[in-house]
């Protein structure tokens, strides 16, 4: 992907979104388009309008971090937003070729110790993750959890492939719209990351031809972080679970992390992710 049009599109986003009441303007005259001007976004970030419009266009190459931290108040970034945008920054700073020679297979291999951790994580379901969403490997529970996107995905399933082109999909998560959303920014984070893996490149294609509920949540440039929360999900075996998740971040294999998926003890979801655990063999927890 294109690091330049990547920043274009997203501030040109974050910009079209704020009007003059959000930041304490006053609006003068007619506006051709929605959202403030680049000029007004200038004087929020105390720079000068040709500097902002040069950085719009997506040369953040020379830009400090206080300047990306002002151009991230003046359009009220959260704090994925904020990221993200460095994230950019630092892609236009790293040639592709540089990119490009690294191993585009690393983030698939998981070490074994990682596999003996997520088999520890007794009564929850826990799975493996790199950036595009694969899932590379799952404890018994978690394979059971995730049985309908193994059966679509085979060996190495992908989570966006599974919600965005297959009914399954829809089935699973009962708030499919937030899912659907969630997955997207997921993927945008990763696109601002790593805008030169062509494996990534080519899923975003894919899913772009494939499904318009995808290429229309891409076009938004949202993104966002949620490390934990709650997802009801419908299992083909046990119905519906309401269940606790959390994303543990692994600084040894940074383009992985460990999910897993949980529920009070004596609770519903609880007894039924037991009955999972013990209704799938042990040979299904290898995604590899």
């Amino acid at each position: 992907m294109d690091a330049r049009g990547e920043i274009r599109e997203f501030l040109t986003s974050r910009r079209a979104r704020l009007r003059t009441d959000d930041v304490g303007l006053v609006s003068y005259g007619h506006r051709r388009v929605p959202g403030l001007r680049r000029e007004e976004v200038a004087v929020l970030a105390g720079i000068s309008a040709p500097y902002y419009a040069r950085l719009e266009r997506g040369d953040l190459t020379a830009a400090s971090d206080a300047v990306l931290d002002a151009v991230a108040r003046a359009l009220r970034l959260n704090p994925a937003e904020r990221a993200h945008l460095a994230d950019l920054a630092r892609a236009t700073r790293r040639p592709a070729a540089a990119a490009g020679s690294v191993d585009p297979f690393r983030d698939t291999r998981v070490r074994p110790v990682l596999r003996q951790l997520i088999d520890a994580f007794e009564g929850a379901a826990a799975f493996v993750s790199n950036e595009r969403i694969d899932v590379l490997a799952a404890n018994r529970t978690g394979a059971a959890l995730c049985s309908p996107l193994f059966e679509y995905g085979g060996p190495r399933p992908n989570l966006a492939r599974f919600v965005f082109l297959t009914p399954a999909g829809r089935e699973f998560f009962v708030d499919w719209d937030t899912a659907a959303s969630d997955v997207v920014a997921s993927l945008r984070s990763s696109a601002g990351r790593n805008p030169h893996d062509e494996h990534l490149t080519g899923l975003i294609g894919e899913l772009t031809a494939g499904s318009d509920a995808f290429s229309s949540r891409w076009a938004a440039h949202d993104v966002k972080s949620a490390p934990s929360g709650v997802k009801i999900i419908r299992h083909p075996l046990v119905g519906l679970l309401e269940l606790h998740y959390e994303q543990l971040d692994l600084p040894s294999d940074p383009r992985q992390a460990i999910f897993t998926f949980s529920a009070p003890r004596g609770s519903h979801a609880y007894e039924s992710l037991g009955f999972l655990a013990s209704w799938i063999s042990s040979d299904s927890t290898r995604t590899e």
